[in-house]
């Protein structure tokens, strides 16, 4: 399975931080933000991991990171000149994933779950997880049936039909590839990953599980703070 991180954007809540550097190169505690959603890959068994940035920022990750190897890792990069959605990484990554399976995650989610035993039976599909969340309109929405099967998906609905927000990790199979080709635009312009977890929900194809555990979207000042805080504890734990 190859693995895909998405770290480009332009970050404009957190400016004026990102006016100098990538959200993803920020600090959170003692290692830069791009650290953490490495280190959740490699604990899944993943190794092979390309990286896609924004134009601006290329050299600072090349120069940060290099080839991986100091991280125990395989690292490519890739660049994506205009943000288009998070289901545009599957377009740019296509020669990557080649005849792979695929897990994307965010540049700027933070987890601390493994997904190691997740993601060892995975075979086709597509593999999501969601958490309970206060602000459910923030995100991508699952709504699920009495026997915890998603029967909805909705990307920041205005009601939404539970609680649950679907996580920055999401594993697919490599028809992943063309799905995302086929996409059309949302009405803001993006190519949506919940269009594209839709495609998998129709056909019965999408498995989701539930997580414990923290999950930051550390977007935002104040996910920052909190999450510096909880690797700062965990550190001096």
């Amino acid at each position: 399975m190859k693995g895909i991180i998405l770290a480009g954007g332009r970050a404009t809540r957190l400016r004026p931080l990102t006016l100098v550097t990538s959200k993803q190169l920020l600090p959170i505690y003692d290692k830069p933000m791009i650290y953490y959603p490495i280190q959740t890959l490699k604990n899944a068994g993943i190794t092979d991991i390309l990286i896609i940035v924004a134009p601006d920022y290329s050299g600072q990750f090349l120069n940060l990171l290099g080839d991986g190897s100091e991280l125990g890792v395989r690292l490519n990069f890739a660049v994506q000149k205009e943000p288009r959605g998070l289901a545009d990484a599957f377009i740019i990554g296509k020669n990557f994933i080649g005849s792979d399976s695929v897990t994307m995650i965010l540049g700027d989610n933070i987890f601390d779950p493994n997904f190691k035993p997740n993601l060892a039976g995975f075979k086709s599909g597509a593999q999501i997880f969601a958490k309970k969340v206060n602000n459910a309109r923030s995100f991508g929405v699952v709504e699920f049936d009495s026997q915890n099967k998603a029967i909805s998906i909705e990307e920041k609905p205005a009601n939404p039909k539970s609680n649950y927000a679907v996580v920055g990790l999401y594993t697919y199979d490599n028809r992943v590839v063309n799905y995302a080709q086929n996409l059309s635009p949302s009405a803001r312009g993006e190519i949506e990953i919940t269009d594209l977890n839709n495609i998998y929900l129709k056909a019965g194809e999408i498995k989701v599980d539930f997580i414990d555990g923290l999950w930051e979207d550390a977007g935002s000042f104040d996910s920052l703070l909190r999450v510096s805080n909880f690797m700062s504890s965990l550190t001096k734990s």
